[in-house]
């Protein structure tokens, strides 16, 4: 009975860690994990009130920085290590960031696709403090650069929604 609960156990945190294992992907699993949450969002983003971001970005950190740590040394046993340093397979970092890029914008088409654009530009070049960020041990590392990331997506959708026609086809307004 153990194993089998360890066996779900496992699994589970293998969905979540790989946001429904798209971080197996052969090309791009960043990418791959990111328009899996792009799409979620899109689908059902516009039913989220303040209070239900705020509780969305809370459990998904959390559960983020627990199952990204979790499966960073899960690879890392089968590597030979003790933790593998954010691990291809683990893109629930991408998952908080790109939710960070979006939270508490117009929700809509133009929102999902250039907050998916621009949080994968900024997760690649990861601009200061976030490449630092990744130093942070285990799970925090995995996911704080991330959000970083997402917190100047965040920033740069928010003046291109007030001062350009970007604004207009995402609806235009900062705040619901």
């Amino acid at each position: 009975m153990g194993h089998v609960l360890r066996s779900g156990a496992e699994f589970l945190r293998t969905a979540v860690a790989t946001v429904l294992f798209s971080g197996y992907s052969p090309i791009a699993p960043g990418t791959a994990g990111t328009a899996v949450v792009a799409l979620l969002y899109y689908l059902f983003g516009a039913s989220l009130d303040p209070m239900g971001w705020g509780v969305l970005l809370t459990v998904t950190f959390g559960v983020a920085v627990y199952t990204a740590g979790s499966m960073a040394r899960a690879v890392g046993v089968q590597q030979g290590v003790r933790e593998a340093k954010d691990p291809g397979v683990v893109v629930v970092d991408e998952a908080i960031g790109y939710l960070v890029t979006v939270a508490m914008l117009p929700h809509g088409f133009w929102t999902a696709v250039g907050g998916f654009f621009l949080f994968r530009f900024l997760d690649i070049v990861k601009p200061p403090p976030c490449r630092w960020l990744e130093n942070l041990p285990g799970g925090w590392g995995i996911v704080l650069d991330d959000v970083g990331a997402g917190l100047y997506g965040q920033l740069i959708l928010r003046l291109l929604i007030a001062f350009t026609a970007f604004g207009g086809a995402v609806g235009g307004d900062l705040i619901r």
